[in-house]
């Protein structure tokens, strides 16, 4: 899955201002191997400041209606505003990617059931910090697995994401991906959205000032790029199906020989 983030203060340093621009790279994307592409137009790092649905609207629709003529690719859609996905989905969106888990917006649900789309489901901690971590992903996905089920969404149509960041430590972050297999048990395919994520830096100390923080910006050319490649790897080994990446030509290698090594394929 590549990204396009179609915010201003992107905390990748990757954001694009403009459809062509966005076009252009959703070209570029889908020629370095993505299979997917994910548009999101709201940063979604901590203690950004959020928009409106009309702001947000603007950002992505025009981006979504573009892609979706141009691109053969499934576009996915990074939002837990319902009017969002709705248009998004109007515009020719295949998926919704709520980074709430349905807390938010539990009726993106009833829209993802209408619209017999898949929905993805992520574990987001922010507001509610713990301690043992696995636990509490665990839960909170049965939770939202269940709440898109009675809402009509087919089973087949949901997928997991234990939420990397998103109100989690630095080392429950690394605790997660050393335990992702785990999520194997509530039998719905795996995202993984590790790419460029602070822990990374804060491993690799390459961002000793923003040691403490949950994310920090990087630079266009991105210093984490070999240890998102690490976590992508293991992440392949440990059951992920879907990872969520910037540096789709680098990461689309990791994940093809990580499959023949770990699957055979």
């Amino acid at each position: 899955m590549g990204v396009i983030n179609v915010s201003p203060d992107s905390f990748s340093g990757d954001g694009l201002a403009d459809v062509e621009g966005a076009l252009a790279r959703a070209e570029r994307l889908a020629s370095e191997g993505a299979d997917m592409i994910d548009i999101g137009g709201e940063s979604t790092r901590p203690a950004s400041t959020p928009i409106s649905i009309d702001e947000e609207l603007r950002r992505v629709i025009p981006v979504v209606e573009k892609l979706a003529h141009k691109i053969s690719l499934p576009l996915s859609v990074d939002t837990y505003k319902l009017e969002v996905a709705r248009q998004a989905l109007n515009a020719g969106a295949d998926i919704i990617n709520d980074i709430w888990g349905l807390k938010k917006e539990p009726r993106l649900a009833e829209l993802a059931a209408q619209e017999n789309v898949p929905i993805v489901l992520m574990s987001n901690q922010r507001g509610s910090p713990c301690r043992d971590i696995m636990h509490a992903v665990i839960s909170d996905l049965k939770r939202a697995i269940k709440r898109a089920l009675d809402a009509g969404v087919p089973r087949e149509n949901i997928i997991i994401d234990p939420g990397i960041g998103f109100g989690k430590t630095q080392g429950q972050n690394l605790e997660v991906l050393r335990r992702l297999e785990e999520l194997q048990t509530l039998g719905r395919p795996i995202l993984l959205g590790s790419s460029r994520k602070s822990f990374i830096g804060w491993v690799l100390d390459l961002d000793p000032e923003q040691r403490s923080s949950e994310v920090a910006f990087v630079p266009p050319n991105d210093q984490r790029l070999e240890g998102t490649a690490a976590t992508i790897a293991i992440g392949v080994a440990k059951g992920a199906d879907i990872v969520r990446v910037h540096d789709v030509k680098e990461m689309a290698r990791v994940c093809k020989m990580s499959d023949a090594l770990v699957r055979g394929v």
